[in-house]
Order: structure tokens, then sequence, then C-alpha cells
């Protein structure tokens, strides 16, 4: 059976940092590391006929260059090929091994003594989905009412209740420690919502919020008004969003939305 996946896409400087070291992958687009901003919310949609690969990478805004780090990750990711769940597995699995290594030689011909992002991704295939995460950028799924976090963080104990560190990213010489990156897969069901994004949302916005959000708000307003509300919350760090529909039916489902998009540009 075929599915349907409308998207919708965005990433913001917020109120407080100086760039946007976060960037994404988006059915092949992505920003260029000099960018702030996308200009507004990016929207489209795919078929399972057509596997595509969507991600958020977020660079470490303590590390130096974070925003070329996450530029390499994203543009790399923009050659990933994925069919099915195996092989997208696999691609996924070697994406993180190869990009490692270009952010480690941009590194060391640049004499910059570390840089680093996280990568939280997600293909849709013909068979379904197929995940891979590393650092604590995160993948939800809501389902039914329900939202759940379906990556798994890399992070280490932190004393004194303070956000705790990252215990893997990308950026880390085979030499000091051989990543690891999660991997996972999964089927479709009609109607669920797939959200992936960096801290910058959910350090600012409660997850009971955006449980609320993405089940009372019409899926072409949802990426909107969750980087509204990380804003409003204080925006202290960059914002990057991407949400994702599957739908059983073909595309006629999306012809409103896109319909109430054009009207609004």
């Amino acid at each position: 059976m075929t599915y349907t996946v409308c998207y919708s896409c965005v990433s913001h400087i917020g109120n407080c940092r100086k760039i946007n070291q976060d960037n994404f992958i988006c059915d092949g687009l992505y920003m260029m590391a000099e960018n702030d901003t996308t200009e507004f919310p990016i929207f489209g949609y795919v078929t399972t006929e057509s596997p595509a690969l969507f991600g958020i990478f977020d660079g470490m805004g303590g590390e130096e260059r974070g925003e070329m780090a996450s530029f390499i990750a994203a543009r790399k990711a923009s050659s990933v090929v994925v069919d099915n769940d195996n092989d997208a597995i696999e691609a996924l699995s070697r994406y993180c091994l190869e990009a490692n290594e270009e952010i480690c030689k941009y590194a060391r011909d640049e004499s910059i003594s570390a840089m680093g992002t996280t990568a939280a991704m997600l293909a849709f295939t013909k068979e379904g989905i197929a995940l891979c995460n590393i650092g604590d950028s995160k993948v939800f799924r809501f389902s039914k009412g329900t939202l759940e976090q379906i990556s798994r963080d890399h992070v280490t104990v932190s004393p004194f209740g303070s956000k705790p560190p990252l215990s893997q990213n990308l950026g880390i010489p085979p030499s000091e420690m051989l990543i690891e990156p999660y991997v996972a897969r999964g089927r479709y069901v009609h109607g669920d919502i797939y959200l992936i994004c960096s801290d910058g949302l959910t350090d600012m916005v409660e997850l009971g919020e955006i449980k609320d959000m993405l089940g009372s708000t019409d899926f072409d307003k949802i990426t909107g008004k969750l980087l509204s509300r990380a804003l409003a919350n204080g925006g202290r760090d960059n914002v990057s969003i991407i949400t994702c529909k599957v739908e059983r039916d073909p595309i006629w489902p999306f012809v409103n939305i896109f319909k109430r998009i054009n009207r609004k540009t």
C-alpha cells in the first residue's frame, strides 16, 4: 500500500543567539552554513513510492564552528539514498561514520580543536520508518493521542540538575571513541505525526503542551505554532522543527492544505 507523507520544516536563530548552528535535511533540502533561518516554513509531500529522508542537526554551541559541523552533516545527508528498511538502516549507519570523518577532517584542516553536531534522522521507505540518531536532538511519534520519544538520547549523568552533557555526537575522532548511533525501524500507521526537533524546542516548550498542540492543531499550522511558542517562552537557543504526517490515502487529503498555504503566500 502506498502512503503519503506531508511535511513542514522550519529553522530559526531564536531570540538570543548570534548565529544559527542548526541545520536540517528535508527531502533533499538543507541550509547553507551562513543562513540564520528559513524565510518561512517549508511545506511539501512525498509518497512511499519515492522514499525520503528528514533530519535535524544541532551544531554544538559550546564548540568552535558548530554551524559548519551541522552544515557538513546536512550536506552529506542530502546524498543518502534510502529504499527499503534494511538498506535504510545500513545507509544511515554508514552515513554517520562518513559524516563523522568529514567533520573531523574539516576540524583538522582548519586547526579547530573541536567541533560537533547532533543528528536525528527519519527515513520514510517503501516498507516503513527507519530512524537513526546520535546526540540529544529528538524524534517523537504522536499516535492516537499519545506522544512518545522514539529516538534515544546520548547523554551522561549530570550533577545538580543541570542539563546532561552529550556522550556521543558527530565530530568525535575515531581515535578517541567509536560512535554508536541508535537505529530502529517502525511501521506506517495512518494518521501518525512525527516530530523531529532540536533542543531549542524541547527546552522551551513542555512535552505536555507539545502533545496538546499536535492533537488540536491543523497540520499545516503545527510547525509555525511550535516555533512561535518556543520563541514566546524565551527562544534561548536556535529552534529547528520538522513535522511529518502519514496518510493511507493518496495526496488528495492534502489538497486543501496546499490551497490554504498558497492563499497565505
